[in-house]
């Protein structure tokens, strides 16, 4: 593993007089013509300058993001320019992380320290510590895709796993995953193309279509499959990701923790200081379950109720009451300077068709780029979705909705791409997948919490996942559009169709965006045409 700090952010001015004062005058004044014509006391002149100018940026010490965050702190309290403020904290660093560590740490306005923003490359973590990494709501993380690049053989092995004394067995289960991965391929890689003869006479489709067949093939390999990332986060977030980390079970996750806090360590030290292991984090999970635990022993004889709600895999477990008039009255409330009493009662006044216009009416300057209002974070709908690892590599990527997770379970079986039973592999697909599994229980005997590393990404689990009605309509946009990926477009399609079934006015216009101009044409036919030309 690798963590390594990639960039962070600098006053801007910094960077100028370095290029102005320093690189621009070196690079003008050091031609070979001009160099050829002086003397051999103006080149050593001329040298200590250029020594004198560097040894004077480098003893300053500013190029921290720590200047900017001293200087914005001080916003507050200082009748000066912002500018003004950036210029002293440039010029005085160390009274500037003395104010950081006072405002921050002494005053607890973290606040300050989001101002500062770190670059970090992500290397050689699993699958599986991705799904921890990935959490965090406030950062930003571009990952690398199993379905678009050809993998190979590239695995973690978990300390756990050392220590359980299986690592035969584990390495075997893992090696005969690739090696089904790469048949899987090279059987899937001919079958599309001889689905697809449209595409495949053009080579500028052949990348697509070998990306169709990477993105099954690769339901067999497992979550310690090794993968890399971008990520940027603010300080601020920075501890809070540190500490959580460090307080993990998995040893992977801790020593990403730790050197993540290696990383950045000596380049902001007055933003980033409460990192260890928090109680909080390191007990409250383990002791929920222990007394979860205890609860189901003394209700042992309960009978659970059918859901009523529900697509097979998908469950609608909860939505808010009368939704569409929650929506029509946040729209009044804000559209207005009517009380919240007024505008209920106006909502409830409407007839359902006279909601459904009215609600409608949000929707008639939009562009499939744009999000719906902010009023539609009013109401919400929680799912429990029973879906595959390859899935929840979707699904969690969407970090404003809240995601629960339940572990990896092989008892709820697996996710089997169609197209592997079509090109004649489903039976090299299952018995690997009985290999795997078989490996799981022997390792979950002796370390439960490192054995989900040897599933695959087919393997599934229960999640509970709450979204307000405007997450959902992005996920609309997004996941049933046909260029999402098969298996999260499945998903995201049963719940809209949910989801609509309990608020149809509100989610009226929530459609993949392959089918936004067809639906607005529909709500808006006077306008169609309009809407073309634009």
């Amino acid at each position: 593993m690798r963590i390594v700090l990639a960039g962070h952010n600098v006053d801007v001015e910094i960077l100028r007089e370095f290029k102005s004062d320093l690189l621009e005058p070196t690079a003008n004044g050091w031609t070979e013509d001009l160099l050829g014509a002086m003397s051999e006391e103006d080149l050593r002149t001329k040298a200590r300058e250029v020594h004198r100018r560097a040894a004077e940026f480098l003893s300053k010490d500013n190029l921290t993001p720590e200047t900017i965050s001293a200087a914005y702190a001080r916003i507050s309290r200082d009748t000066r320019p912002v500018d003004e403020l950036r210029a002293v904290a440039r010029a005085e660093v160390e009274k500037a992380r003395k104010s950081n560590r006072m405002i921050i740490f002494g005053f607890g306005h973290s606040s300050v320290a989001e101002h500062a923003s770190f670059n970090i490359d992500v290397i050689g973590v699993s699958r599986y510590a991705v799904e921890e990494i990935q959490k965090f709501r406030l950062l930003a993380f571009t990952e690398k895709s199993q379905r678009y690049i050809l993998l190979g053989d590239d695995f973690v092995l978990p300390a756990e796993i050392k220590k359980t004394g299986l690592e035969k067995l584990f390495v075997s289960a893992i090696k005969s995953q690739n090696a089904c991965y790469h048949r899987l391929y090279e059987k899937l890689r001919p079958w599309v193309f001889e689905q697809n003869p449209g595409l495949a006479e053009s080579k500028k489709n052949h990348k697509t279509l070998e990306g169709w067949a990477k993105e099954d093939a690769r339901y067999i390999v497992s979550l310690s499959t090794e993968a890399q990332m971008g990520m940027t986060i603010s300080a601020r977030n920075l501890e809070h990701v540190i500490s959580r980390c460090v307080s993990h079970p998995l040893a992977e996750i801790r020593e990403y923790g730790e050197k993540l806090f290696q990383a950045i360590e000596g380049v902001a030290p007055s933003l980033v200081k409460y990192t260890d292991p928090s109680e909080f984090n390191v007990k409250t999970r383990p002791e929920l379950q222990l007394s979860s635990e205890n609860v189901f022993d003394r209700h042992n004889d309960l009978s659970p109720s059918m859901p009523v709600v529900h697509e097979e895999d998908v469950i609608l477990v909860d939505t808010t009451p009368d939704a569409d008039v929650l929506i029509t009255t946040a729209l009044l409330h804000s559209s207005s300077s009517r009380p919240i009493g007024e505008c209920q009662a106006a909502a409830w006044a409407m007839s359902e068709e006279v909601r459904t216009h009215y609600i409608a009416e949000t929707f008639r300057y939009m562009k499939s780029h744009d999000s719906v209002l902010r009023e539609f974070e009013n109401v919400r709908c929680v799912f429990e979705i029973t879906l595959s690892a390859a899935c929840y590599g979707q699904l969690k990527r969407h970090r404003m909705a809240t995601l629960n997770t339940q572990p990896y379970d092989p008892s709820l079986g697996v996710t089997v791409p169609s197209a592997i039973s079509a090109a004649g592999a489903l039976n090299d697909f299952q018995e690997v997948i009985g290999e795997t599994n078989a490996a799981f229980e022997k390792i979950a005997e002796r370390s439960p919490s490192a054995a989900p590393y040897v599933l695959t990404n087919a393997h599934q689990r229960r999640v509970l996942f709450a979204s307000n009605a405007r997450e959902l309509y992005h996920i609309s946009r997004l996941r049933e559009d046909p260029h999402a990926q098969w298996d999260i477009q499945d998903k995201a399609a049963k719940m809209l169709r949910l989801a609509k079934k309990v608020m149809p006015a509100t989610l009226q216009f929530a459609v993949g965006k392959h089918l936004f101009e067809e639906t607005y044409a529909q709500l808006f036919p006077e306008n169609s045409q309009e809407f073309a030309a634009s």
